[in-house]
């Protein structure tokens, strides 16, 4: 048995907050279907049991929302968005839009992602310092949300900040802040603009946003606040977890010298290298659905109305599914990893975050071979839904040799 109290896990506990991975491993070995009575919700910890209930439309349903602020707090009211609605109307509706983030159109915009990463080294290579989200990971990130997306390329540096704040967090309040609920109001507005200029728009569709004006759900085309609301989703997809993924993956790659070292030395490693990171250090720690039906699962009887969280980081460090773990290995075939979710809300953008985050290693490493790291310098989001570093300062000798 385990020295960790299972009744003192709450993700918003300032213990779970300081390192939630103890509890994960608890929860997997000794309550994996565990009841937080605090929140009238079920943390579901093992692989197989996250796995199998994300397939699970019968009993589970996302219509009243996935994430803490809809479910846990209920600081805002859910969204009609594709992560919060069900089949058979998700099905038809993410079919519109998935073409849009398919292989094919993926790989075609490899060489314009590339040069964006290019860019971007180029901007700080000869100073020998830079910090791995500012100058990079986060400015690629955006730049890809507006070419797969179609956001306007200006409102860059203003969509960061705006996703900055909404997902801000304050020592002391419980989820969501003021700043946040305000922020959430603002995000709302702007993409419901972004609806409506787009809305004169005619013939086939040219961003993912014409392709929402198009569909119908219901027999009924969308109005502007129903696709600003679907927006949110890839807004916030887009332009925050993933610098937060590319920057644990810089962290780790210093770590781990030797296995950064293969990776320079065969470029061909990069794109295992890069799930074995993904799989290491998920940044979302919860996705979540409501039980629509009483359902048995891992021995426990849950009931209609009660919510069920995914930790998925959990899941991705369960020895049941993975040979050792917590062992970092560049190596590792993964088949199944739980970092884009599964089944029918599987991460819509993956294969832009696969191809994203292979590219921007490459050039990484292939123009700054060796870096230093300073952790004490390191900036950290400290919160219970999207784990993960702001600030990522790496140190290299001007113009990318050994530092």
């Amino acid at each position: 048995m385990s020295a960790i109290d299972l009744a003192e896990y709450d993700p918003y506990a300032e213990v779970v907050l300081d390192d939630p991975y103890p509890f994960y491993r608890a929860l997997r070995d000794e309550s994996p279907v565990h009841f937080v009575e605090k929140w009238n919700t079920w943390a579901i910890a093992r692989f197989e049991d996250i796995w199998n209930a994300s397939m699970d439309n019968e009993h589970f349903t996302a219509e009243q929302g996935s994430s803490p602020q809809y479910l846990l707090t209920k600081t805002i009211p859910a969204l009609p968005n594709l992560n919060h609605m069900d089949p058979p109307s998700h099905t038809k509706l993410r079919a519109a839009v998935a073409p849009w983030f398919m292989p094919r159109r993926v790989r075609s915009l490899e060489p314009t992602i590339r040069g964006y990463v290019t860019d971007c080294i180029d901007n700080f290579i000869d100073r020998g310092h830079a910090d791995a989200i500012g100058d990079l990971g986060q400015i690629v990130a955006v730049r890809v949300a507006t070419l797969a997306v179609g956001f306007p390329e200006e409102d860059a540096d203003y969509i960061v900040d705006l996703v900055k704040r909404f997902l801000s967090r304050e020592e002391g309040t419980v989820g969501m802040t003021e700043t946040g609920v305000e922020a959430f109001g603002e995000m709302i507005g702007y993409l419901e603009g972004l609806a409506k200029s787009r809305r004169d728009h005619t013939g086939p569709p040219e961003t993912a946003i014409d392709v929402f004006l198009q569909a119908e759900v219901n027999g009924e085309r969308l109005s502007n606040e129903v696709i600003g609301q679907h927006l949110v989703l890839l807004l916030v997809g887009a332009t925050e977890t993933f610098p937060k993924v590319f920057a644990t993956s810089v962290m780790r790659l210093a770590e781990y010298a030797d296995q950064r070292a293969e990776l320079v030395a065969n470029p061909e490693l990069t794109a295992q290298g890069l799930r074995e990171c993904l799989r290491y250090d998920m940044p979302t720690q919860f996705l979540m659905r409501t039980v629509s039906k009483p359902v048995e699962l891992g021995g426990q009887s849950l009931q209609t109305g009660e919510s069920v969280m995914f930790l998925y980081p959990s899941g991705n460090r369960d020895d049941r599914e993975f040979d050792d773990p917590d062992r970092f290995d560049i190596h590792r075939v993964s088949p199944r990893i739980l970092s884009f979710g599964h089944g029918t809300h599987r991460c819509l953008g993956a294969f832009f975050a696969e191809l994203e985050g292979r590219v921007l290693l490459e050039e990484l490493l292939r123009r700054i071979p060796e870096y230093t790291v300073d952790l004490d310098a390191a900036q950290r989001d400290r919160t219970e839904f999207i784990r993960g570093f702001t600030s990522m300062p790496i140190a290299f000798e001007p113009g990318g040799g050994a530092s």
